[in-house]
């Protein structure tokens, strides 16, 4: 699933092919909303919270979209009409650009004035303005018993971070996966790790967290199962986390992050 970096860019690319332009077209492709038609209708901008997407346009209404797994969004000339593809769930366009929404997880419509229903649930955005480690260490303690491996991946306790994040992230801090949240020492630091690591990538087209952007050599730990620590040479390894039916993949090294007793 993209992370809040990959979500971030995504939005700056709506922002800048729709924002304080008029639409000439919009094309609902799901049942719910199939016959909903904002032209005529401006767009005063697009912003990202967590991993969700937020196109607000005047009238009070807000394009909630969510990428999910496999969901993108496509920015081309308006000139070109989008192919007839069954992959495409959202169009909207205007005289200078089109944004084709593909294979989103989530497309509705919902009043700017109540977009909390959306998204109100959500921790602090690694990546917002009104960023508050604070308040992500607090809801992160509230549960002290819970895996922080779990833990950062809930998206009620800070919005953004997913499995390449949380990856790098403890792997940096030498945390297991599998330490209860009330046994990681400076809590605090591995939230401002986790933010840092996305604001180092939200302005490029990669994740890189080693500060290595050779081929092969961008990451720690993630995507590398079977291979050896980059730091102590032992093999790193890949599970899963998480209770049944939730359960998300994880790699860690077994030697930099020792697993509790």
């Amino acid at each position: 699933m993209p992370e809040g970096d990959v979500v971030w860019r995504t939005a700056r690319k709506l922002h800048e092919a729709l924002s304080g332009r008029v639409l000439t077209r919009s094309d609902f492709r799901v049942p719910r909303f199939a016959t909903a038609d904002l032209t005529g209708r401006a767009v005063s901008g697009t912003v990202s919270r967590g991993k969700h997407l937020l196109t607000r346009v005047e009238g009070d209404i807000t394009v909630h979209t969510h990428l999910k797994m496999d969901g993108s969004w496509r920015i081309s000339p308006a000139s070109g009409y989008p192919r007839r593809d069954y992959r495409i769930r959202l169009v909207l366009a205007n005289e200078q650009w089109q944004a084709a929404g593909f294979l989103l997880g989530i497309v509705e419509l919902v009043r700017t004035s109540q977009e909390d229903r959306a998204v109100g649930h959500l921790g602090p955005d690694l990546l917002g303005p009104d960023w508050d480690s604070g308040e992500a260490v607090r809801r992160l303690g509230a549960a002290p018993g819970r895996t922080i491996g779990e833990a950062l991946l809930d998206q009620r306790n800070l919005a953004g971070i997913g499995t390449i994040y949380r990856a790098e992230t403890l792997f940096l801090r030498g945390v297991s996966l599998w330490r209860p949240v009330g046994d990681v020492p400076d809590l605090p630091g591995l939230v401002e790790m986790a933010r840092r690591l996305l604001d180092a990538n939200k302005e490029r087209g990669e994740t890189i967290t080693t500060g290595n952007a050779a081929r092969g050599a961008q990451v720690w730990v993630y995507g590398r199962s079977g291979q050896p620590c980059r730091r102590c040479g032992t093999v790193i390894r890949r599970g899963s986390i998480g209770p049944a039916i939730e359960e998300r993949i994880a790699f860690w090294c077994p030697a930099c992050q020792p697993a509790p007793a």
